[in-house]
């Protein structure tokens, strides 16, 4: 895989992974067209979900810091046997994205299956068409109220489902997760919010199953570091940007689909 091929992909995933388009199918297209499947080593594929995933850090820091604090404090009153009722927000959102995440580990026993799938343009196309329609479909759901205070915990493993469901080459995780939160009744600002934190234990996971195969003896190659560095400042600045106003976010979703 040369310099341009490196490049052109890195700049593939900034571009679709944060839109409900399928940064996946878009990246398996892009190497069928470019014929380059059997080239791209799985570590780079790595690099590029980690230069995704510092775009998330970035954009939702103040979140992540709340939760990371809340961590701490609830194993302090756990500790001290006392836990606050209400649970504070923070706190109860690190308990929805860990309910969000537990439908993954079903797709754990059969995830090279799905993953052969990346080289079926036709499965691809139509995956591609089904999140369209889903996406189609959110936009007439009417708008709901709940957020971390309010969404219950069933409504979380319903999110998760539809992440574990967009493993799948083709069908968009940030599509199905927001479109699956706005049927649930989650205020548009929260489904958006609540999607892409849902992605930070998805994609580290995700790269501590295979980061430990793929590293290659020899070290990275420079064009791998140029690429997730493409992808890490495209994503930031069109992220952004689109996170100015969740209903623009939910506007730009729904035209890409």
């Amino acid at each position: 895989m040369n310099a341009f091929s490196s490049f052109l992909l890195g700049l593939v995933q900034g571009v679709a992974e944060f839109l409900p388009i399928s940064s996946s199918g878009h990246l398996s297209i892009a190497q069928n067209l470019l014929h380059i499947d059997a080239e791209v080593p799985e570590f780079f594929d790595v690099l590029l979900h980690l230069g995704t995933l510092g775009a998330v850090f970035v954009a939702y820091w103040k979140d992540i810091k709340d939760m990371i604090a809340e961590f701490f404090r609830g194993i302090g009153d756990l500790a001290h046997r006392s836990t606050p009722k209400p649970l504070p927000p923070a706190r109860r959102l690190i308990l929805l994205i860990i309910l969000g995440t537990l439908p993954l580990f079903a797709v754990l026993p059969i995830k090279d299956k799905v993953l052969g799938l990346s080289n079926n343009m036709l499965f691809i196309g139509g995956a591609l068409i089904v999140t369209g329609f889903l996406l189609f479909a959110s936009d007439r759901v009417k708008k709901g109220r709940k957020n971390e205070r309010t969404a219950s915990l069933l409504d979380a493993v319903a999110v998760g489902v539809s992440q574990a469901v967009a493993t799948v080459p083709g069908i968009s995780r940030s599509g199905m997760t927001i479109t699956s939160g706005c049927f649930v009744g989650f205020d548009r600002k929260f489904a958006v919010r609540f999607s892409f934190l849902l992605s930070i234990p998805a994609v580290l996971g995700a790269n501590i199953l295979t980061i430990n195969q793929s590293i290659p003896t020899s070290g990275v190659a420079p064009v791998t570091i140029t690429a997730a560095t493409e992808n890490m400042q495209t994503t930031m600045e069109l992220f952004m940007a689109a996170l100015k106003s969740a209903e623009g976010v939910i506007r730009v979703h729904i035209m890409a689909g």
